[in-house]
């Protein structure tokens, strides 16, 4: 293991912004992270952990601390006596590498979340989501290190406190926690979940398709609305879709009477922030060197040599006109990294 000083991190995130951190420091075992850990309690450094830098923007200052890259590897299929098998997985994985394994094996539950950059550490954090599938609804335990004591523990599903891309990790209770490895609970030759409209359209009048037609399904759709990462700066979504009440929901169709809505629960529906951002005329408008990707009105995009700050004035921009044009306030789901 070698801590490295004065490290560029443009290249570790999709978006490609950001300095430089103080000290950046990958680690591939547990005994790495807990050393990596140890030496950032004695000289006193802010830490971050770093999963494949999909859903974070560092500042244009860089990181005044250490950076841990995430790399622990490792795939452990476990079979039990009935149709599920549980899957060990490193954090350091990567998310989609996985996806396309248990495909391989005949194992539902995760196949709609094709094509998500990131590392699998990061999707329990996130709590990622996509065509009508949460990591949460797979997840059986994540196992975790303490930041301040080096303590290992095991969090059961229901510990993680997962909701809308959320869970107890981005919050105090478990901040100090770093995941190292995830769990996940998959069903042998389980029926694929195919109600999300453009996985429905897709397949439509169709019979019921295996596992690796729904892989290959999900990934043409995200291709037609996503940008190529290796093309083009960009971290997908970049806002939450908001959770309103049915009264306000009510009163922004008076304004935009084709709002679709999807159901949250009785007092509370969630709405498609991508087809706000569109009426509002949004899709395709650029900020200097950042902008509005033009297939798909929730995603932000970045040239080259964009910086934190222009993105984050294109952000309040954004967040400020639907404020005003429809009374909700808008989250990111992107994170700011200072």
């Amino acid at each position: 293991m070698e801590i490295k000083r004065n490290v560029s991190l443009k290249k570790f995130t999709t978006f490609r912004i950001g300095g430089r951190a103080d000290f950046f420091v990958s680690v591939q075992t547990e005994a790495e992270l807990h050393e990596a850990l140890s030496f950032a309690r004695k000289k006193r450094l802010k830490t971050f952990i770093l999963g494949g830098g999909s859903n974070i923007v560092f500042s244009d200052d860089g990181f005044r601390g250490l950076v841990i890259k995430m790399d622990i590897k490792g795939i452990v299929l476990r079979h039990t006596h009935t149709l599920t098998t549980l899957i060990e997985v490193g954090a350091g994985e990567v998310w989609d590498e996985l996806v396309s394994f248990t495909v391989g094996q005949g194992l539902c539950g995760i196949e709609n979340l094709s094509g998500i950059p990131g590392t699998v550490g990061a999707a329990p954090i996130q709590n990622i989501g996509a065509y009508g599938v949460e990591v949460k609804d797979t997840v059986e335990w994540v196992e975790v290190m303490n930041q301040k004591t080096g303590a290992k523990k095991r969090l059961s599903h229901s510990a993680c406190g997962f909701s809308y891309r959320d869970s107890i990790f981005k919050h105090a209770k478990g901040g100090n926690y770093v995941i190292t490895r995830v769990c996940f609970r998959l069903v042998k030759d389980g029926a694929p979940v195919l109600s999300y409209k453009d996985v429905a359209q897709y397949f439509e009048g169709k019979e019921t398709p295996p596992l690796k037609d729904v892989r290959t399904a999900i990934l043409t759709i995200r291709k037609g609305k996503f940008p190529d990462l290796s093309k083009v700066g960009t971290a997908g979504s970049f806002f939450k879709n908001p959770i309103i009440t049915n009264a306000e929901y009510r009163t922004l169709r008076q304004k935009f009477p084709d709002t679709l809505s999807y159901y949250y629960d009785r007092n509370h529906v969630k709405i498609p922030l991508g087809f706000i951002l569109e009426r509002m005329g949004w899709k395709g408008r650029t900020l200097k060197r950042v902008g509005v990707y033009d297939r798909h009105a929730l995603v932000l995009v970045a040239t080259r040599h964009a910086t934190r700050k222009e993105l984050q004035s294109l952000v309040e921009m954004i967040s400020n006109d639907v404020k005003k044009q429809t009374g909700i306030t808008i989250e990111e789901e992107v994170s700011l990294v200072s």
